[in-house]
């Protein structure tokens, strides 16, 4: 099996795996190659039949002793011609794209027979479950936005259930992973391997009841996990366990013998390397340097410097990258080139596993590693590397380790961005030749990775940061300083702790300065630019011009040499010999890696890629009306999009605009707020509007005047806070009629509050919470008119507020409603929604009311 057949198989495992995004997948690859096998042979043996004619027609031109020479003397072959002809290896290709795909549903995690998640109920599974889980903790505890600390726990014997069907249960035999959080004091001092009880409520996760939103059920499923557990203790002695575990599994203890909990030794390791980076260094500085040096696993960055790094496209500073193997591996072969290659490859290998475990076994680490092992080996073997035959050979091991990394994104960046530093770099390096090459590559490197990496950004977060490449740029100089130096007093806090100290605090001004780098860019406005939701075909067409842009200029490298070849021929008889035997050394049959194409090609992809992300968005902008009613835990809130225009009415909290408006806003490609009416009371810039106007300018805002002082910030810094996003404030007037485009918005009361929506030819009545008099009193007053869509909290309705406002709609901002009112409701025939069952609610005048989570409507279902 030659090198070409190698990779073929190679591409075609890899091949297999991705067509698991779709069901059909296994059996469409499996055709696929049975087609492939059928008809490319005999293609490819038509296409070489003509390729020899035209060049036997293009060297008769020439002189004699040309005509001599063998074909595959003189031209290169391309990759059509290097493809094999036999049909069983594209016959086998397809059978192991078919057997990957296989491979990986049956590596895909599925919960067992006894897995705890099935302790939960099937029906009504958003009810939480009070037990003590007992297990191994397989990660180490990380702190979560919300203040909890978080990690996986292994179960063994779960104790003390409430609420399952079959009532209280005592050292039952389980399995399966938690994804666990508790307490912050509760995990302090908790190691992975440890061996603990944890007390708390079991719950399963919940698909994203918002469109845009993160999908938690989907990444417990990918780590192997069906349940969550919320902690309230750690249970840490042995003696207060869970009992008679001898008696389940004679050959495991509860606990360890040793005294305590303990790390491990590469744990250890990890904590004596932040120990000594943090001594001296104060906090974020200390944190930053030891995530630069060993990832953001091994240490906790504060979440708005993490924010700070993302916004301004500086993402990957922070994670454990290539960039901390390829600068390991330099200094061990530096200290260790005077000794034979023998040593240099054990020594190289052995800093390759140290720094995959203390970094934590994270996907583009590994790839680095496996890389960088292959180099080692090629330099004990005296062979030249070819970095895209290590690349496929690398991507192919770790996808035979865990073939779930296909849809990792990490390791899906990794791989894109090293191949375009691979095939991108050099052409980029050339073109720049007129400058220093330490200044060249900093240019270079951002712009190569990022063209690689972009449209896989803009398929996942819908989102592009203008500045990325240039911040790389300018952050290039810190990132290289505060990497070298964070890797240097790693290894001398390793060795001798204050050491490592010393050198570390040397860093101090590169971290302040690298840190005032991302803030600064990542609060500039425009940093963030919203494309819409980006489709699988146009992710593939964007891929499809880069590779036309990567391969586009091979003709005009060719025809330049042939050429170039030509005028030799032409020269006289002892130097064409001379070339003749300068020539006749690469007479092997090896495939050329494409060039960086010509001039006209990379401008046409440039407006090509543009237009295949900015028409279809345009498009879906400038003729789309929708409604959509967010689910939301607290404040209602509502988003209408109006031909371009957006009108958003109420913000939530802070975490409400993180988690859910922002990741809808994003998705539907809205880079401004035309119109944002506070209905309820609000915190001011402390509340979610003011982390809304962190990222999206508001053109208008309205608010609501009810003299509710206690629960509102400064609003005079508010104020300013929208003018200087070159917005304008206005106060909302109670029964003043407000246009929002096509929609008109009235204040009827602004204590309650009520607001009335008149929505294409529906009206829309808001009702704040209010107690049965004030209803009875607010129906009798007349103010009430009749409307079709009722939105209210949830809570109570009396039948005579009902009867003034005769809604065809109900819909009710809650996780549940009052059965009472819902009663009443199906009375009248009301038809109901809520967001806790049904997730958001879109309505368009074509399709009417859509939910994101499909749900049978039922009486249990009120109860």
């Amino acid at each position: 099996m030659n090198q070409v057949t190698g990779v073929i198989f190679c591409l075609a495992y890899i091949l297999g795996l991705i067509s698991t995004a779709v069901p059909w997948g296994r059996y469409g690859i499996l055709a696929l190659g049975i087609a492939v096998a059928i008809a490319l042979p005999k293609l490819l043996r038509n296409l070489n039949k003509n390729y020899v004619k035209v060049t036997k027609k293009r060297r008769s031109r020439q002189k004699q002793n040309a005509l001599e020479e063998p074909l595959d003397a003189r031209e290169e072959l391309s990759l059509l011609e290097m493809l094999p002809r036999a049909k069983w290896v594209w016959a086998v290709a397809g059978l192991v794209a078919f057997l990957g795909s296989v491979y990986f549903a049956v590596r895909s995690p599925q919960p067992a027979v006894d897995d705890i998640s099935k302790l939960i109920p099937a029906v009504g599974n958003t009810q939480e479950v009070a037990v003590t889980v007992r297990g191994r903790v397989v990660s180490t505890p990380r702190l979560t936005r919300s203040g909890r600390s978080q990690f996986w726990l292994e179960t063994d014997l779960v104790s003390e259930i409430n609420g399952g069907e079959g009532g209280a249960v005592v050292n039952r035999p389980v399995s399966g992973k938690l994804y666990v959080t508790v307490p912050l004091l509760q995990a302090t001092g908790l190691y992975a391997d440890n061996t603990i009880a944890v007390v708390g409520s079991l719950y399963k996760p919940q698909p994203p009841s918002n469109p845009g939103a993160f999908d938690f059920q989907a990444y417990l499923a990918r780590e192997g996990a069906f349940a969550g557990l919320k902690g309230r203790q750690i249970d840490w002695k042995r003696e207060n366990a869970i009992a008679d575990v001898n008696r389940v599994n004679s050959q495991t203890t509860a606990f360890w013998e040793s005294s305590g909990m303990q790390p491990s030794k590469i744990q250890a390791m990890r904590q004596r390397i932040v120990r000594s980076q943090l001594s001296q260094l104060n906090v974020p500085e200390g944190p930053l340097i030891s995530a630069i040096a060993l990832g953001k696993q091994a240490v906790d960055l504060p979440y708005n410097i993490r924010d700070y790094f993302v916004q301004a496209g500086l993402a990957h500073a922070i994670a454990a990258s290539g960039t901390q193997v390829s600068m390991v591996l330099a200094l061990f072969l530096g200290l260790t080139r005077r000794f034979s290659k023998q040593l240099q490859f054990s020594f190289g290998v052995s800093a390759l596993f140290l720094l995959v475990g203390l970094t934590g076994f994270e996907a583009s680490v590994c790839r680095a590693a496996l890389m960088g092992f292959g180099t080692l080996f090629a330099l004990v073997l005296n062979r030249q590397v070819k970095p895209l035959g290590l690349l496929l050979i690398a991507a192919t091991i770790l996808l035979l380790v865990n073939p779930l990394w296909i849809w990792d994104l990490g390791f899906q960046l990794s791989f894109l961005a090293t191949l375009g530093l691979i095939v991108t770099t050099p052409p980029l390096m050339a073109k720049l030749d007129w400058m220093p090459p330490a200044i060249a590559s900093i240019v270079v490197v951002p712009i190569a990775a990022s063209v690689w990496v972009l449209p896989l950004l803009l398929y996942v977060f819908s989102v592009v940061s203008p500045y990325s490449i240039l911040v790389n740029i300018i952050a290039a100089p810190l990132l290289w300083i505060l990497s070298i130096g964070g890797m240097v007093s790693a290894l001398a806090g390793l060795i001798f702790p204050p050491a490592g100290s010393v050198l570390a605090q040397l860093l101090d001004y590169p971290a302040k300065g690298l840190i005032a780098i991302a803030q600064y860019f990542s609060q500039l406005p425009g940093n963030s630019v919203a494309v819409g939701q980006v489709s699988v075909f146009q992710l593939i067409a964007l891929y499809s011009l880069i590779c036309w842009v990567w391969i586009g200029g091979r003709r005009k490298k060719e025809e330049g040499r042939r050429k170039k070849e030509e005028g030799k021929m032409k020269k006289e008889e002892g130097k064409r010999k001379k070339e003749e035997g300068r020539e006749n050394k690469g007479k092997s049959r090896v495939v050329s890696r494409p060039s960086f194409s010509s001039a006209w090609i990379l401008p046409l992809a440039l407006v090509a890629g543009i237009s295949i992300i900015v028409l279809p968005a345009w498009h879906v902008q400038s003729s789309l009306f929708q409604v959509t009613l967010l689910a939301t835990s607290g404040e209602p809130v509502l988003v209408i999009q109006d031909r371009g225009k957006v009108a958003l009415i109420n913000s939530g909290d802070e975490n409400t605009v993180r988690f859910t408006v922002l990741p809808f806003l994003q998705q539907q490609g809205v880079n401004s707020v035309n119109f944002a009416i506070a209905t309820h009371a609000h915190l001011g810039l402390s509340g979610g509007w003011g982390k809304l106007l962190e990222r999206l300018p508001i053109k208008t805002f309205y608010d609501n005047p009810a003299p509710k002082q206690i629960h509102r910030g400064n609003n005079q810094e508010f104020m300013r806070a929208v003018q200087s996003r070159q917005g304008v404030y206005f106060p909302l007037e109670t029964n003043s009629t407000v246009d929002l485009g096509s929609t008109r918005l009235q204040l009827v009361n602004a204590e309650i509050p009520v607001v009335e929506f008149l929505v294409g030819n529906r009206t829309w009545l808001l009702v704040g919470e209010m107690t049965p008099e004030a209803q009875k009193k607010l129906a009798a007053t007349g103010t009430l008119k009749p409307a079709q869509v009722l939105w209210w909290s949830g809570k109570t309705l009396t039948a005579e507020l009902l009867g003034a406002v005769g809604p065809q709609v109900a819909i009710a901002s809650a996780n549940e409603i009052d059965p009472e009112t819902a009663a009443l409701l199906r009375q009248s025939k009301t038809q109901i929604f809520w967001t806790g069952r049904d997730g958001a609610l879109q309505w368009t005048p074509a399709g009417g009311f859509k939910t994101t989570l499909e749900s049978e409507e039922n009486q249990t279902s009120f109860l």
